[in-house]
This record gives C-alpha cells, structure tokens and sequence, in this order.
C-alpha cells in the first residue's frame, strides 16, 4: 500500500515529489509511485533544477518562494517539500485535481 504524497500541517503542506530535470518545459507529469511527478526545465547543475522547482511551485500555489522549502533530497530527484501557505486544503486540492488521472490508472 503506498502512502499518500501529500501531508497537510498547521498552515503548511509537505509534499513528496518526483523530480525530472532537462525538460522542455515545467510542467506536471501525473504520479510517480508514491509521489507527485514534476519536470522541470533546468539541468541538475548547480542548483539550477531546485531553483526552477521552488520558482514553478510558487507560481502553482500562489505562494511566494520563501514559503518553499526542500525539506530533503536537494541533491536527489526524490523531494520531500514544505509549502508554507494560509490555505493548505486548497493548496492540497489544485495537487490532489493534477494527480487524479494518474490515480486512476492505477
């Protein structure tokens, strides 16, 4: 059985991310296993693949990038994030709405 990839806290969500870097553009690619997948277009040098993960995640939550933190896996493609925000469930709901076709496949 395998756990949900999004936890919600307080006034935060901690999501676990599959990340591919090199794509052509950012953009969601459904589930990976136990996680949301994302492709990001950055090379993984550098930093550069976490600077477009923290940047394109902002943007998707309406959030600024402090709100974002990599909790672990900086130098993985698999993430564990925190998304600090004043509305979690709503955060969760946009994620839990681009992760259902994958859901339902399985």
């Amino acid at each position: 059985m395998s756990e949900a990839p999004i936890r919600l806290e307080r006034e935060a969500l901690v999501v676990r991310l599959h990340v591919q870097p090199g794509a052509k553009r950012s953009q969601w690619a459904g589930r990976h296993g136990d996680a949301l997948k994302l492709r990001v277009a950055a090379p993984a040098v550098e930093g550069k693949a976490n600077e477009a993960l923290v940047r394109f995640l902002a943007e998707f939550c309406g959030v600024p990038r402090s709100a974002i933190e990599i909790l672990q896996g900086e130098a993985s493609r698999t993430k564990r994030v925190r998304i600090a925000t004043p509305d979690p469930q709503a955060v969760a709901a946009r994620l839990v709405a681009i992760s259902s076709p994958a859901l339902s496949s399985d």
